[in-house]
């Protein structure tokens, strides 16, 4: 994690921000805030932890981690900058429910709670904005959830590609940013069923890959399997 206090940009947060609130409050969100790097790897925000600051993904791609009471950890969401993570925080004043992890390097403002909150109080449709973009974040991974969790395997693995590149990398053909135990602690299966179901599809040429390039050949093919469950 690498500490900068210059060059804070807030490009896409501040174009949205003041559609809501004045440039006095945008100032006052500013100054209260730091910018932080965190490399692939490290960890934005614990689960558990006291929830003390949102975060504005300004670049970089993270997951969101469940870790449950086996020790197995599972992957409920993955997003792409820009985006407001945390913000349920506001909203639910307790220990963050999920970690949030950097699956590349990535570029962060943090932006403390309490200063937001009273913007907000002061800013209903600044509040309202907020609130509705934590829970368009949320409402997509418990859709995706609920509909992983009535499908086999292969349905699984093969929403997962569909959601990477329709949602975080925007191609058919793309670098993956994730380890092959990442995507199945995202589909609930093994590393080993995700290996086997990505090398057949290669030889039936739904896909191509090399190394963590993959392209998707047959998008058609892959929905149906993503379908079909």
């Amino acid at each position: 994690m690498t500490l900068t206090k210059d060059n804070r940009e807030f490009n896409w947060l501040k174009r949205v921000s003041l559609q809501f609130i004045s440039e006095k409050d945008f100032n006052i969100i500013d100054k209260s805030s730091v910018k932080l790097n965190f490399k692939k790897g490290e960890t934005i925000l614990k689960q558990g932890s006291l929830s003390t600051h949102i975060v504005y993904l300004e670049k970089g791609i993270v997951k969101f981690n469940y870790e449950m009471n086996t020790n197995k950890n599972l992957i409920l969401t993955i997003v792409s900058a820009p985006k407001i993570l945390g913000g349920a925080n506001l909203f639910y004043k307790d220990n963050n429910l999920f970690s949030i992890v950097a699956v590349e390097d990535c570029e962060t403002v943090l932006i403390d709670a309490n200063v937001m909150l009273n913007v907000l109080m002061r800013n209903s449709k600044f509040a309202m904005m907020l609130y509705q973009l934590a829970s368009e974040m949320f409402k997509k991974s418990v859709l995706n959830f609920i509909s992983m969790s009535y499908k086999h395997k292969e349905g699984r693995i093969a929403e997962i590609i569909l959601y990477l590149s329709n949602e975080i990398y925007n191609s058919r053909t793309f670098e993956l940013s994730f380890t092959r135990k990442e995507i199945a602690e995202f589909a609930g299966c093994s590393a080993e069923n995700v290996i086997m179901t990505l090398s057949r599809w290669k030889n039936e040429k739904i896909i191509e890959t090399e190394g963590k390039l993959i392209k998707i050949v047959d998008v058609e093919k892959l929905k149906r399997i993503s379908k079909m469950g």
